[in-house]
């Protein structure tokens, strides 16, 4: 089933409309619940998370995959959920992340690059020398297949 319904939204990605949109994740909870994460270069729209609701809903009711009564969400994973995809790290570019990484501490920073298999984030750090306190920006380089998760922090 996830892969019919993934077929769906691939083809409805390929609009106009959706230029620039991509698929980031679908979860199908018990038997009634389908929630489907997209995410754009420049930002999803709600009108865009619409229509592509209103295109699987037209399937999913003549299909009854999931029968009369089911749930659907389409929306972008928003803030709090854990960046998925090599594309959302390089759209989140100037903005605060916070890694994590097994048994460590977490590293909050401002990501400033993203390469094939790392990214880089930086941060300011207290260091003392003599009696002076002392700030320096200090750059993290991750790699993506050794990492947790990373996650967009708001700057407040």
């Amino acid at each position: 089933m996830e892969d019919k319904i993934k077929a769906l939204i691939d083809a409805k990605l390929e609009e106009e409309l959706f230029e620039g949109c991509f698929f980031v994740e679908m979860h199908i909870k018990g038997d009634s619940r389908l929630e489907i994460y997209l995410d754009s270069d420049t930002g999803i729209t709600f009108q865009q998370c619409q229509k592509m609701s209103r295109h699987i809903e037209a399937v999913l009711d003549e299909e009854q995959w999931f029968g009369q009564k089911y749930t659907l969400e389409v929306s972008s994973p928003g803030i709090g959920k854990p960046l998925k995809l090599h594309r959302q790290y390089v759209k989140n570019v100037g903005r605060d992340l916070e890694v994590r990484q097994d048994g460590q501490k977490p590293v909050v920073g401002e990501l400033i690059q993203v390469e094939k298999e790392t990214f880089i984030i930086t941060r300011e750090e207290k260091f003392k020398e003599g009696k002076k306190n002392i700030k320096k920006m200090v750059d993290y380089t991750f790699r993506f297949d050794e990492i947790k998760q990373a996650k967009v922090k708001p700057r407040f």
